[in-house]
Parts: structure tokens; C-alpha cells; sequence
């Protein structure tokens, strides 16, 4: 947890509960640290980041969902969210329903690494690694159907090979098992892992989205390396409980505009290779439905079980 204020303006103010549904480390929560300060200015409260992981993301949503609607408590969700009906069978809530949406705030690309000691330096060494040696080798995710999970069962089935799913409980316990070897390989946001991949002690395999990222214009992606059907970004956004009054949503989604559009925040988010395009309410609202009923389809393709 971690609060930031804005000094002059945020004196006495009502803290701002930001939960992620994530555990601290992973990519989204490296993003909301960075615009916490931002955003105790531009919102003239303290903002108080609190993790909440568990269930794929549904523990954090659910404390989302639960709070007063009066724009005190909010969520950073990202892919997780609106995948999650499609994988567990009994919901606490409707991800769809039973949030506010306030912006979808923006991508951060994700990226293929593997454990230096796997003998593959690219996709087509890291494919016949695996169809040598079939379901010999662990593929990590941060949960059972979170985005990461699909998008190493969506490499798989692209490349047309098999690897052993090992699920944790978020991506810090997940990094944790990589860095040790405990497991080989697993999809992971780039900015998680900038500084293992140029510490060499994760390598990347290639970039999961269908162009190349500025924070990292030497890696390639997939698709350009013999999958050209690959395409995984991922997104994150806010949310607030069912229910908050138009002018509030207004004056939080203006807010969380201002923030990431900040000189500093995009300059921390540019060196992430996160790309900032804070969007409406509206709009959030209908690319909610859309992702949700895309993913739905990558699920049944991916076979993940529903708990």
C-alpha cells in the first residue's frame, strides 16, 4: 500500500481508495505507482493504493463493487475483469452491471520471456524445444484464465504445441518461480520485466502485440516471427461502484485524464512502453462488452476449466 498527497490542495480531503486486483509487482501496479502523485494533485485528495489479488482479479473488483458509489473507493482493472465471467462459474457480481465505467485509460504491451536456462532464444528454437519435448516444459501464469494465461494458451495453440499450465496466485509470486527456474517460461507486461531482461535474467521470446514497442524496439513480436496471427495487448482502466452520479464520474474520469496526460506521468509511462489514450465513460462502457464477448470465444478455444 502506498499513499501519496498533494500538498496545498489536498489538506483534510477524503482519501482516495485505488484497488488494484493484482498483486504488487505486475505491470498495472507498476503503472498506478507511477501516477499516484499525479493523481493526488489533480484529484486534491491523498490516493492510497491498495492491492487486493485473488480469484483472477475478483477479490480486488469485488471490494470495487461493494464500496459506497460516491467515488471514495475505485478500481484499476485490466483484461482480468471482464474475462472472468466467462471462467468462473458462480460470480460474486456482474462485471458488467455492477461497475461504473469511468476510462480505459490505456495498453502496455506484453511479452513471451522464459528462464535463461531454456535453450531458445526465439520462437521458432522455443517450438521445437516444445514439440521435442512434449508437455515437458511449464508454462506459468498469474491465475487460472487471467489475460496472462490466455495469451501463453493462445501461443501454444498458435505454434501448435502443449506445455504444463502452473497457475499462481498473482504475477509477483509467478516472476518469483521464473527468476528461480522453478518453472520455464510465461507471458508477463513488459514493464514488470524491463529490468530482468536487461539484467539477463529472464529472456525475451518476442512481444505478444502486433507492433514493436518503443520501450523495447529490439525485440521483435511473435507474429513477425512466424505466427502471424498472434495479437495480445494488454489494457487497464477505471472503474467505480454501480451507481456513482454523472458528475461525479465526470469529475474522477477528468482527473484520471489529467494525471496520465501529465508531462511526468507520460514520460514514466513512454519508458514503460505503455501508451496513454484516456477514453469516455461511453466508450469504456462498450469496449467492456465487446472485450468480454471476445474473450468468452478465447476461453472456450483455450479449453481453460471453469472453477
Amino acid at each position: 500500500m502506498s499513499i501519496a498527497t498533494a500538498p496545498a490542495i489536498a489538506q483534510g480531503g477524503k482519501p482516495v481508495r485505488l484497488i488494484l486486483p493484482i498483486s504488487a509487482g505486475s505491470g498495472v501496479d507498476t503503472i498506478a505507482r507511477a501516477a499516484v502523485p499525479s493523481l493526488a494533485r489533480t484529484m486534491g485528495q491523498p490516493v492510497v493504493v491498495e492491492n487486493l489479488p485473488g480469484a483472477g482479479g475478483i477479490t480486488g473488483a469485488a471490494a470495487v463493487v461493494k464500496a459506497q458509489p460516491d467515488g471514495s473507493t475505485l478500481g484499476l482493472v485490466s483484461n482480468n475483469h471482464v474475462i472472468n465471467p466467462s471462467v468462473f462459474k458462480n460470480m460474486p457480481f456482474d462485471a458488467i452491471k455492477d461497475i461504473t465505467p469511468i476510462s480505459v485509460i490505456g495498453t502496455t504491451p506484453l511479452v513471451l520471456v522464459v528462464n535463461p536456462k531454456v535453450p531458445a532464444k526465439n520462437v521458432k528454437e522455443l517450438v521445437a524445444l516444445l514439440k521435442a519435448k512434449p508437455d515437458s516444459y511449464n508454462l506459468a501464469s498469474s491465475g487460472n484464465g487471467t489475460i496472462i494465461h490466455l495469451a501463453g494458451e493462445m501461443f501454444l495453440d498458435e505454434a501448435g504445441v502443449t506445455a504444463h499450465h502452473v497457475p499462481y496466485k498473482g504475477t509477483g509470486p509467478m516472476l518469483n518461480d521464473l527468476l528461480a527456474g522453478q518453472v520455464e517460461m510465461g507471458v508477463v507486461a513488459l514493464n514488470a520485466v524491463s529490468a530482468h531482461l536487461k539484467a539477463g535474467t529472464l529472456r525475451a521470446i518476442g512481444l505478444c502485440g502486433d507492433k514493436r514497442s518503443a520501450a523495447a524496439p529490439e525485440l521483435p513480436t511473435i507474429a513477425e516471427q512466424g505466427l502471424p496471427k498472434y495479437n495480445v495487448a494488454g489494457w487497464f482502466a477505471v472503474v467505480g461502484p454501480a451507481g456513482m452520479p454523472p458528475a461525479e464520474v465526470k469529475r474522477v474520469h477528468d482527473a484520471f485524464a489529467k494525471a496520465f496526460t501529465s508531462p511526468e506521468v507520460l514520460e514514466a509511462m513512454k519508458k514503460q512502453g505503455t501508451q496513454i489514450e484516456p477514453g469516455t465513460p461511453e466508450a469504456a462502457a462498450s469496449f467492456f462488452r465487446s472485450e468480454a464477448s471476445r474473450y468468452a470465444a478465447l476461453v472456450k478455444k483455450a479449453n481453460v476449466k471453469v472453477e
